[in-house]
């Protein structure tokens, strides 16, 4: 069994969808980042750097429990752990964890920066909210063109597939216009179609 904590979050569906996709039994811990519940003394115990999400599978390697928190990390491991998602053929494993490094070290922070001055923010910043915006646009740019050349981002449905997808469900957040990216909006209904998708969406 593995427990996940998680809030409604991008990084939080990456995993639910994970879970979902292969199957894996889990419960799941709402951690609420509205309250700063993510700060509470025992969660850190397992997340020390204070964010969602986090599992802990009570059978990891050797039978031992293991905890992992990064929604990148936790991806490969349950990929690896059942061997869905993440290719043995080398060249489709290491573009899969390109796209994935990609997501972790681009999309998402910048995705999330235009998220706060574009939404949350308590003043309006116009300098941010053009800086990310159009940092947003410029990475939607590098993603269309790759969907222009493959029906995923390593080519067949991967873990990348599902660590970008979340974010582009907000692609309105971003202030990006999903109808000028044909390519994207094809791959954002294909994989909102799955079943084990509409089920993580819905975690918790």
């Amino acid at each position: 069994m593995i427990d996940f904590y998680t809030w409604r979050t991008p990084n939080g569906y990456k995993i639910s969808i994970m879970l979902e996709e292969c199957g894996l039994p889990y419960q799941v811990f709402p951690i609420d980042i509205t309250k700063n519940q993510q700060f509470a003394p025992d969660y850190l115990k397992i997340s020390p750097n204070n964010k969602i999400p986090t599992i802990v599978d009570h059978e990891g390697p050797g039978g031992k429990p293991l905890s992992l928190f990064e929604s990148g990390a936790i991806l490969i491991y349950l990929a690896e752990k059942t061997g869905k998602f993440l290719s043995a053929d080398s060249r489709i494993r290491y573009a899969t964890l390109q796209w994935l490094m990609w997501q972790m070290g681009g999309f998402g922070p910048m995705l999330g920066q235009a998220h706060h001055f574009r939404r949350f923010a308590p003043e309006k910043v116009p300098y941010a909210i053009d800086r990310y915006t159009s940092e947003a646009k410029r990475l939607y740019g590098v993603l269309e063109k790759r969907l222009s050349e493959a029906a995923y981002l390593a080519g067949e449905y991967s873990i990348a597939d599902m660590a970008v997808f979340p974010w582009v469900t907000r692609h309105e957040w971003q202030g990006v216009d999903i109808a000028e990216l044909p390519h994207v909006k094809r791959w954002l209904d294909a994989i909102g179609a799955r079943v084990a998708v509409k089920a993580g969406l819905a975690v918790p």
